[in-house]
């Protein structure tokens, strides 16, 4: 229990030599360690899972993951020990709104990865419709850019559309055949039964009929199978191209597609947007507690004995800084009364250097 406490103590920033002698303040520190300690546990977490998602690939996701919680661990360790108990509490807020604002960017970041992970579900069903969608359109602009394949149904259908026309003419023949052989009366039939000689016209006409679509049905069937050849060739075109365009759709499963279904999905569902808030707005309070926890406790003996401390500090500096200076000047004093008598001195030699050169060039002229 004890290296437990002391490792939330170090969580939470505090300086052990102090905290050691307000053990009525241990508590607090423990308890906004463990705080700090777990929200830079849960970042840890909510990293991995959204770098798994960017990277697919485990051991990249646990290293980045682990890094981004020691990252989020040390800022949130260093905003609640950068804190300082004041007796002026709007000192205080003033202080600390930066902190919060902080705080709070630092909770939206860290909960939309676990709110993916919450209604992953939900998000794999929105993506394949997604994917669904994304595979319709495909095929449809496919389709337009090979125009050709439609104009070949085209010409198909026509004729296909001869062959029904003449298999029409020959039933219509064979119609009137019959009712002439059973003397059926119509307009185009004599009404006599029996084969006489407008039955033997009517079968020349049916065998006129079938002949010539017998020899239709070859001519068309063969242009209708070198036709269909040519759509063949076209679609094996068509399906190479969507090959090429199913990987992507089939990726369609990165980060930046989850949060788009996530949005969607709360769009679409009251239910849901209510929950993304409600956890959205936990992590905020998970990630805003040690301060506020620093904020609403009361003064107490370790905050005293650390401002003791840190005037000590400065009236420590203060003394040091006096002593420097006069020091200093002291020093710099000194320095210029030498420095002025030597270069005095200085002046005086050359001065008689120079009147001993001009003597000597005087009695050289003499």
């Amino acid at each position: 229990m004890n290296s437990i406490t002391r490792f939330f103590w170090f969580c939470s920033g505090a300086n052990f030599a102090i905290l050691k002698r307000t053990p009525t303040e241990s508590n607090k520190y423990v308890g906004i360690g463990a705080t700090v300690f777990f929200t830079g546990v849960l970042a840890a977490l909510a990293a991995g899972y959204a770098l798994f998602t960017v990277f697919q690939a485990l051991l990249p996701a646990i290293f980045f993951g682990l890094l981004w919680g020691m990252m989020i661990f040390n800022l949130d360790r260093f905003i609640v020990s950068s804190m300082r108990k004041k007796e002026n509490a709007w000192a205080e807020w003033k202080l600390a709104i930066p902190r919060l604002v902080l705080a709070v960017l630092l909770a939206l970041v860290i909960s939309k990865p676990l709110e993916l992970k919450m209604f992953e579900r939900e998000i794999n069903r929105k993506l394949d419709e997604k994917k669904t969608e994304f595979i319709a359109q495909s095929k449809a602009n496919l389709a337009k850019g090979f125009p050709e394949i439609q104009e070949l149904e085209a010409k198909i259908d026509t004729l296909k559309s001869e062959v029904s026309q003449a298999e029409a003419f020959r039933d219509q023949v064979q119609k009137e055949y019959d009712a002439e052989r059973f003397g059926e009366k119509t307009s185009g039939t004599s009404g006599i039964v029996g084969l006489g000689t407008n039955a033997k016209k009517k079968e020349q006409q049916l065998d006129a009929a079938q002949l010539a679509l017998d020899d239709l049905r070859k001519r068309n069937q063969m242009r209708i199978d070198t036709l269909e050849a040519q759509i063949r060739e076209f679609t094996a075109l068509r399906q190479k191209e969507f090959e090429k365009q199913q990987p992507g759709i089939e990726g369609f499963d990165g980060l930046a597609a989850r949060m788009d279904a996530l949005s969607a999905l709360t769009t679409e569902s009251s239910a849901m947007a209510l929950a993304n808030v409600f956890i959205m707005l936990l992590f905020i309070a998970i990630e805003t507690a040690p301060i506020f926890v620093k904020l609403i406790s009361s003064r107490g003996p370790y905050d005293e004995l650390l401002e003791l401390h840190e005037e000590k500090v400065k009236l420590f500096k203060g003394e040091k800084w006096t002593i420097a200076k006069g020091e200093s000047e002291a020093r710099v004093g000194y320095f210029q009364d030498t420095h002025f008598y030597a270069t005095d001195l200085k002046k005086e030699k050359t001065n008689r250097k120079n009147r001993a050169e001009t003597d000597r060039e005087l009695a050289n002229w003499e």
